[in-house]
This record gives structure tokens, sequence and C-alpha cells, in this order.
């Protein structure tokens, strides 16, 4: 048998090549910054607010630089929402991008009609105009974003007028700076802990007793993590989560445009009482101002000695409604796609880096000082019998008085709008009602009278309050079209990790927009599967306004 020789191999590059003008260029942008696996999201960023993009050659080079595999820093930057990943011989997105907010308050604020006006506007060459989720302004609907400034009430001749005289920087408002927190008290609270004044168990007693419980969501008492978090080996880590993307939240951002030490005391105190490491403060990327804010005080804090430098470490988020997920939130901190991990183990035991580690929402923390100064009852007291404790509830939709509202745990929404509102616009009565964002379902007025808080009456209606944003609805909308929005926003925002989520999203769209009467028992179906087989709460909530769309609105259907 004749043997053929074998062919040469081909001994040159395989992939990508590497630019060498595009590798001193990343380099020059990360000058002095240590190349660490889990900075790969804030050298993205870097580039991305250098460039306007991410191309090919940039992705390529910095994967080069970081050692990393470019399959790894492309399935990155390819996640997240904020970063314009740009293949060879593809266009550079527009010098400037508006982006105009369609999640369900600024649908109600009439968004479809300003994108449409945009569209006539602007020139698509120097203007890219984008729908986006929800960006926490809602009480100011429509909202959008041209460059790094947040727009309140936004009109298409506003924004155009902008565009023309550049006006697209940070605009940072007016809030309580590190000299003023100070010199009315502030940190006098952590130098009695740290000082051994007052221990970790005393202050955990006193958040026990005041019924603090996990403001972001979930509603975990506040004490019991801590208590969780140190029963495991150290070293532990904490981290802030400040990912406030549940449509029609807010809150935390109103509270750091105004007093961001509170929250940032009150995370000294709690990294404290862990014996944490390190704080991981991750704040959305749809926030440049608090970004802005929190840069300039945490380097006021290491300036003054009462954080050491690096030990909060700030993260910028790209734009992924995951990331609120705390799980997903460690592993984008982490450097990597926000995918939620699989419970057990929970991150008090297995954590950021393998850590133990504590988790607080903003507003959580932002409370402490308050109530270790003035006491578990003032604090407990200002609820409603039975429901401890004071909540920022963030309203908006159709009432005359939306924003963040400072009223009792146990409050009705009907007495939301009536006492913290100032009623129902003019010419609107009140229909159905979010008690808790996208996820927390739809509630017809009927049930305007249920208190709103963690479990109760709420939950036995399949609804719950999260992050304690609220919605109100009048006569003048449809159930219909508001939960079409809803799931538009969660099929948006699905990681894609698991099957029943990433698929159950887009076919519930679907199904609810398809002409003539809806198929119900695909719907069940979808729902179910959904509920008992996805991952995280996303896909397990998703289903919450299908649910009561077709249990309290037939006559939307």
């Amino acid at each position: 048998m004749t043997m053929q020789a074998r062919r040469p191999r081909d001994r040159g590059p395989k992939g990508r090549a590497l630019e060498d003008t595009a590798l001193r260029e990343v380099q020059d942008l990360l000058m002095g910054r240590q190349r660490r696996g889990d900075l790969l999201i804030e050298f993205l960023h870097l580039i991305q607010d250098a460039y306007g993009c991410l191309s090919a050659r940039h992705l390529r080079a910095l994967a080069e630089d970081m050692r990393l595999s470019q399959a790894e820093v492309y399935e990155v930057a390819s996640f997240y929402d904020h970063f314009d990943v740009v293949k060879e011989g593809e266009a550079p997105p527009a010098p400037l991008t508006i982006r105009v907010c369609d999640s369900i308050s600024c649908m109600l604020a009439g968004a479809e009609n300003l994108l449409d006006d945009l569209a006539s506007k602007v020139d698509p060459a120097a203007i890219r105009v984008m729908r986006a989720p929800c960006m926490g302004r809602c009480a100011s609907a429509p909202a959008a974003r041209i460059g790094d400034r947040e727009v309140d009430n936004a009109t298409a001749e506003r924004l155009s007028e902008m565009a023309q005289v550049g006006d697209t920087k940070v605009a940072v408002p007016e809030y309580i700076g590190f000299e003023a927190y100070r010199a009315a008290g502030g940190y006098q609270l952590l130098q009695k802990v740290r000082d051994g004044i007052l221990s970790t168990e005393a202050i955990i007693a006193t958040m026990q007793g005041a019924g603090l419980r996990g403001l972001g969501g979930a509603g975990f008492p506040a004490g019991k993590k801590w208590e969780f978090v140190r029963s495991y080996k150290g070293p532990r880590l904490m981290s802030i989560n400040g990912d406030e993307g549940e449509p029609g939240t807010f809150k935390d951002r109103v509270y750091l445009e105004r007093d961001p030490h509170r929250t940032l005391e009150g995370a000294l105190i709690a990294a404290h009482a862990v014996e944490a490491g390190r704080i991981y403060f991750y704040m959305r990327d749809e926030y440049p101002a608090v970004l802005q804010i929190l840069r300039s005080e945490i380097a006021a804090l290491e300036l003054a000695g009462i954080a050491e430098p690096g030990f909060i470490e700030l993260r910028r988020g790209a734009g992924a409604y995951i990331c609120g997920e705390e799980s997903a939130m460690l592993e984008s901190i982490e450097g990597k796609r926000g995918l939620p991990r699989h419970r057990p183990p929970y991150i008090a035991e297995v954590g950021l880096f393998g850590r133990p580690t504590l988790n607080h929402n903003v507003e959580t923390l932002w409370w402490i000082r308050d109530i270790v100064e003035k006491g578990a009852d003032w604090f407990a007291g200002l609820g409603k019998h039975g429901h401890p404790g004071v909540r920022s509830w963030s309203v908006s939709g159709r009432v005359k008085n939306p924003g963040v509202k400072l009223a009792p745990a146990g409050i009705t929404v009907r007495e939301l709008i009536e006492d913290y509102c100032d009623g129902m616009q003019d010419g609107h009565a009140f229909k159905a009602y979010l008690p808790g964002g996208a996820s927390g379902g739809i509630l017809p007025a009927s049930m305007g009278d249920i208190p709103l808080d963690f479990g109760g009456e709420l939950a036995k209606q399949g609804a719950f309050v999260g992050s304690h944003a609220v919605v109100v609805f009048s006569d003048q909308d449809s159930a219909k079209a508001a939960t079409v929005n809803l799931l538009k926003f969660f099929q948006h925002e699905s990681c894609g990790q698991c099957t029943p989520c990433r698929e159950g999203t887009g076919k519930m769209v679907s199904l609810l927009e398809k002409d003539g009467p809806l198929n119900e028992t695909g719907l069940r179906d979808l729902e179910m599967v959904m509920r008992d087989s996805s991952i995280c709460g996303l896909g397990q909530a998703a289903p919450n306004p299908v649910n009561h769309l077709l249990k309290h609105f037939r006559e939307d259907i």
C-alpha cells in the first residue's frame, strides 16, 4: 500500500490577528492597573468610554494583555447591553446615543410617541436612538438618557436641542457630602462600633427588634443575615447591591443622590460586624450621577482615614437586570457574565470569590444608623399594627404626585394614592396596580385595601411587595397591554441560562400578542413550567402578571 505524504502544517497564526496599535491603545488605557480577571468588565468600560464601542481589534488586544481567551472576553462583552461589540466590517454606532425608557411607567407616559418623534427629528448617522429598560426615573416619566445626561419628562424637542448644544455630560444633583454629613454626627456610630463601645451583638439585637428586613426584594431579616455570615469561617467579604433594575423602582437612586454617607456608614458598620476584608459596591450603569457621587465620596472617606484605600471597591454594572439577583451580581463582580448560581450553597457560605459574603441592598444599609441611634421601638413603631417599620415606596403611574413616599409598612395602595400622592390624575379612575414592580403581579382596584408587606394576604393573592415599587393604572389603561410590556421586559432581560425562562418568556409574549382568543391552556402550561423549572426568581416570577391578567382582568383579554 502506498503511503501518501503528509501535507505540510500551516504554521501561520490562527484566529484573529493581533494588531500592535490596538494593543498599545489598550495598554495605555489600563496603565497602572492590576491585570485581574475580576476587572474584565471595568476594563471593557474603559475601552467603551474611550472609543464609543468595543471593536474586534480592541477585544483581541484586551484578551492578549489579560492572558484570557478571546472567547472569554467576547462572551462577557456581548452579555451586557451597555457594551457595543463591533465585529470586522461592521460600522461603529453613531457618536451620540439617546436611550429612551420603554418600561411600564414610561409606557403610560407616552414613551412610544417619544420614540416616534425622535425618529423623525434626528439624523441616524449622528445620533442613535435606542429603547432601554427601566432607568429608575419612573416618577418623571418618560425618562431618557442622552450620552451620560439623565433627562426627566423627556420630549423630542428637548433631547434634540440638548444634542445640538452638546448637553450630554453627567449632571450631579446637590447632596450631603462628607464634611456636612460628619458635621451632623456622621461616622460617630461607626467609631463607637470600632472602639468596642457598641457590640455587634447589640446592633443585631436592635435590628431584629426593629424588624429591619432586606429592602431589595427578598425581605430577609437583616440581623439574621449577619449571624449567618458570621457563623462561617473567614475570610469574609461584603457586597452592596445597587443594581436597582426592577421596573418602577427608584428609591435607592434617590437616597444616594441625597445622602450617600448614610448607606456608606451602614456598610462600614456591617462590614465590621462580619469582619469583611473588603466591600464591593455594585452600582448600575444607568445611574451615572450616582456613580460620580460614590467615586467622590469614597475617595473622601479614604482621605479622612475612615476607610483604607481600596476597602470599598466600586464596581460599575453594564446594563443587565439579572444582576439584581445576588448570585448573578457576584458573578458580574468576578468579571463574568451575570448568570445566577444554583443554590445551595447560599452566598452567606460560598459567595464572592468562594468566600462567605454578606450582601445588602442600599436602603437596608441606609437605615442602620437611624435605627441604632433612635432605637428599635422607634423604627418598629413607624409601621402599622403587625407590620413593623417604615418603608420607602417608589410610586409612579397615574397618580398626581409620584415619587418616593416614606410610609408605614402595611399601608394599602389606596392610602398611598389618596394620602401620599394627592389622588389620581384628573380624569383617571383607579383600576389596577403593581404592588412590587414587574415581578410582583398586577392586582385590581378591588384589592386596593390589602396591607402591603412581605407575606400575608398579598402573598395569598400570588403577589408581593418586592422592592416596594408601586405602579398605578387607571380606567384608561389596558391590563393586557401592561402585561405584554412586562413580559417583553422579562424576555429581554432573561440571561438565557435556563430554557424555561429563556424560551418561556418569549413564548408568553407571542401567545399574548397573537390575534384572536388567548390560548389560555398554553399560557397556564408555560406558567407551570417556568415556575417549577427556572433557576432563579426572574423566570419563576415572570408569569405573575399573566396569572393575574387571566384571573382578574377578563374584560381586557
